[in-house]
């Protein structure tokens, strides 16, 4: 009895210091620096091209995306040189395609400002200018164009949907522990309180994530949100998926009432709907975030939901074993739970890396982007996690099928103590990585980002010739011809010729295909067979007797 008395302090101070490792593990994920929390859909194309000098005012800038996305009400705009509205009536979004109707025909520099929101609830901004004519100083967009995302609002997210996936795990793992697994003569009020506050941190984080949308797609602070923004929120898909999550779990938390009284007032149809209610409440999850917006939107929202079902079940049994079960029930209770548990984990742990598994290979999808960005170097990280939890787990196992009748609870208890503390950072990461650009889409920017347009202006005494070359790359190549006066004005042009050669590499002069489009407009297509400095020479006719010559050089690389 006395060596008991001392071993207690002892149990207390390494549960302390347990308890400390986990929240400083939570705290260091949770508040580490991360990668932008936005830009989940890129911008792929333009029309004009960002930088690009067009002869004509167009009537319209249309802006492609990689996958679908969302208006936010007056944050997207053209302004014109003189810094007025260029745009006219409320931008048309179809699918990937956003297009803003124009009504400005001034010479100079537009700025073309966006913000919208992505299919995985994302918001996307950015800003690019073009220019008719000739360029100009660029007009300002005003203080609210393409405003990033407020840095409280950046950390108020991954830790609301931290509390979340905790809360989801206290509810989940105790009901089915307590519907299946309970001894009859045990009390249910702790396990009752742990289920209701796991109610309530679902409750709780899914209206607060309802209102951190709002200043997170707005791009405002933590507390600029107003009634119109809120509205936009709820008005959305992003809303109506939260919203239909905040009922199902009402719903669940009257069904739930008798099975934590203990008074059997539950029957087997309220616990069948009890469990169609958790997987409908389940399947918001990635409705809400990445597999939403994957290449296979239906497998990812339903792997997604499975692996954190698995989750929950998995870690919600082990608080529920480390909390009470280890502590309350006696050997012979102990000798029936622990089998029926011990396989009920092995299922949840297969489907959890199962699950796991297929989702990181969709949003990865190379070796490239595993490695080569935050959202792959995060997954590596995870799986470096589970995989001693996986440790823990097996070894816990062995002690459930040889040890426990032998040893008694307590190795048990630590191991499943340590077990929990690796997952509390796992759940960290999680909530962080939900944040992060997914590794297919990173990989795709780095791609679009290095399609470069070759914009360049030559000038003699006779004409200024802009120059634009797409993508830059050995293959086939676009040019784009525009001729101006000195002054600036567009010039008409008689007859076109241009040549590309390669002096490094012994390439003679290639001749260029050049159309006429407008008098002073003409485009071409050239085969460029390799990477290097290539010379193009540009003659321009204006008239019977004026005629003369540029020449530049530039640089092309590999595709």
């Amino acid at each position: 009895m006395a060596s008991m008395t001392l071993d207690l302090p002892r149990r207390r101070r390494t549960g302390a210091a347990l308890l400390l490792g986990v929240l400083l593990g939570m705290l260091g994920v949770l508040f580490a620096p991360a990668a932008p929390a936005s830009a989940h859909a890129v911008l792929q194309r333009s029309d004009p091209q960002p930088d690009s000098i067009v002869p004509q005012a167009p009537d319209r800038v249309t802006l492609v995306f990689s996958e679908t996305v969302q208006l936010v009400q007056g944050r997207t705009r053209v302004v014109a040189p003189d810094g007025s509205r260029a745009d006219e009536g409320e931008p048309v979004i179809e699918g990937t395609t956003l297009t803003i109707r124009l009504g400005a025909e001034a010479k100079g520099t537009y700025l073309v400002s966006y913000r919208v929101v992505s299919a995985d609830s994302h918001p996307v901004s950015g800003a690019f200018t073009y220019s008719v004519g000739a360029a100009s100083a660029p007009p300002s967009a005003g203080d609210d164009a393409a405003a990033g995302v407020d840095p409280a609002v950046e950390v108020a997210i991954p830790v609301v949907k931290f509390l979340g996936y905790a809360g989801l795990l206290l509810l989940v793992g105790p009901v089915m522990v307590l519907a299946l697994l309970w001894p009859h003569r045990l009390s249910r009020r702790g396990p009752a309180r742990l289920v209701w506050t796991g109610l309530g941190l679902v409750l709780g984080s899914t209206v607060a994530a309802l209102y951190l949308q709002a200043p997170y797609t707005a791009g405002g602070g933590l507390f600029s949100a107003g009634p119109g923004d809120l509205r936009d929120v709820l008005a959305s898909t992003f809303g109506a998926v939260m919203l239909v999550r905040i009922g199902v779990v009402i719903a669940a938390a009257l069904l739930i009432r008798p099975l934590l009284t203990g008074s059997g007032g539950e029957s087997r149809s309220d616990l069948a709907i009890l469990g169609v209610l958790g997987v409908a409440a389940l399947a918001t999850w990635p409705l809400t975030g990445h597999p939403s917006a994957s290449p296979v939107a239906a497998v990812s929202v339903v792997v997604d939901a499975v692996h954190l079902g698995a989750m929950a079940v998995w870690l919600g049994g082990l608080v529920m074993l480390l909390g009470f079960l280890l502590r309350q029930a006696d050997s012979r209770e102990l000798g029936a739970i622990l089998p029926i548990w011990s396989r009920w984990a092995a299922v949840a742990v297969g489907a959890l890396v199962l699950a796991g598994t297929t989702q990181a290979l969709i949003e990865v999808g190379t070796v490239k982007g595993l490695v080569d960005t935050t959202y792959g170097r995060m997954i590596i990280a995870k799986v470096a996690l589970v995989a001693l939890v996986l440790g823990s787990a097996f070894f816990a196992r062995r002690l459930v099928q040889k040890r426990v009748a032998e040893d008694g609870p307590t190795p048990l208890r630590r191991i499943i103590g340590v077990e929990l503390g690796i997952t509390a950072v796992i759940l960290g990461l999680t909530a962080v990585l939900v944040q992060v650009t997914p590794a297919r889409t990173a990989v795709e920017t780095v791609a679009t980002t290095t399609e470069t347009t070759v914009d360049t202006v030559l000038s003699n005494n006779l004409y200024s010739l802009q120059v634009q070359i797409f993508p830059a790359a050995a293959g086939n190549n676009s040019i784009h011809l525009y001729a101006y006066t000195p002054d600036g004005q567009l010039l008409p042009v008689v007859e076109w010729v241009a040549t590309a050669e390669l002096p490094s590499a012994g390439v003679e002069p290639i001749d260029v295909d050049l159309l006429r489009i407008t008098d002073s407009h003409a485009i071409g297509e050239v085969n460029l067979p390799a990477a290097g400095d290539w010379t193009l020479k540009f003659t321009l006719r204006t008239s019977e007797i004026d005629q003369a010559s540029v020449t530049t050089t530039v640089s092309i690389r590999q595709p």
